[in-house]
């Protein structure tokens, strides 16, 4: 059992190939992560749904690669908008799930790269869906949004192992087919990113943010991801400092 994937056309360093939206369900059916405010996405949404008896949006954070059209496809649809991110989302109790009739999608918290941030568990396929927890390229993510937000990523993680899913859908990238590996990965890139900030804070303990871009990240570093790449970095030097 698979969920259907609409690909938005917004590719870039942040969405890679482009934010995918996933549908599960035909009857009752669950839109996950509607993506950016793009006219065609949301009319091959919409064309994708026709003659369904209920629709939710859910959403797993409030960037505007997931969220965007979330409020204007929920009015075209007469869709209900549950999980994180605008602040007319329905958030799920624990435990609590959409019931779909390809089987129910549970919500549970894994902040870390953004403060409110979920995932939808779809037992019935033993699959999730994580937004941007972990992508279907390369081994990071974005991990700089708030203090604390590395520990909360790690434990994110750890939350997802848990699931033991064989197959994860997340929202930049294709399918994650060795869900264990993948999040492995992630999570040694992130430990070591903070293994490098601390060994060159060791040599030089008045190493200033912008010096430690530019030792980590290298010279080279697009000036668009500047700015990502500082809060990055400060909020490993919290999680160091925690």
């Amino acid at each position: 059992m698979k969920p259907r994937c609409i690909k938005a056309d917004n590719p870039g360093p942040f969405t890679l190939d482009g934010t995918r939206t996933y549908l599960v369900g035909r009857r009752r059916t669950a839109i996950i992560d509607p993506g950016p405010n793009i006219e065609s996405h949301m009319g091959a949404l919409v064309q994708e749904v026709e003659g369904a008896e209920k629709v939710w949006i859910l959403l797993t954070h409030g960037h505007s690669d997931h969220a965007g059209s979330g409020a204007q496809l929920a009015g075209l649809l007469d869709a209900e908008i549950v999980g994180v991110g605008l602040d007319v989302a329905t958030v799920l109790s624990p435990g609590e799930s959409i019931h779909t009739d390809s089987g129910h999608l549970t919500m549970f918290d894994t902040p870390g790269h953004s403060r409110e941030h979920v995932t939808f568990h779809w037992l019935d396929a033993q699959a999730a869906f994580p937004g941007d927890v972990v992508l279907g390229m390369g081994d990071t993510t974005w991990v700089g949004d708030y203090a604390g937000c590395v520990a909360d990523y790690l434990d994110s993680l750890n939350r997802l192992r848990e699931l033991g899913c064989e197959i994860l859908y997340p929202t930049h990238g294709p399918p994650i087919n060795d869900p264990h590996k993948t999040l492995d990965m992630f999570e040694e890139h992130r430990r070591s990113r903070i293994r490098q900030v601390n060994e060159i804070l060791s040599a030089n303990s008045e190493a200033t943010v912008s010096e430690l871009v530019e030792t980590v990240y290298g010279l080279t570093l697009p000036k668009a991801l500047r700015g990502a790449a500082e809060k990055s970095i400060e909020a490993t030097l919290d999680f160091l400092a925690s």
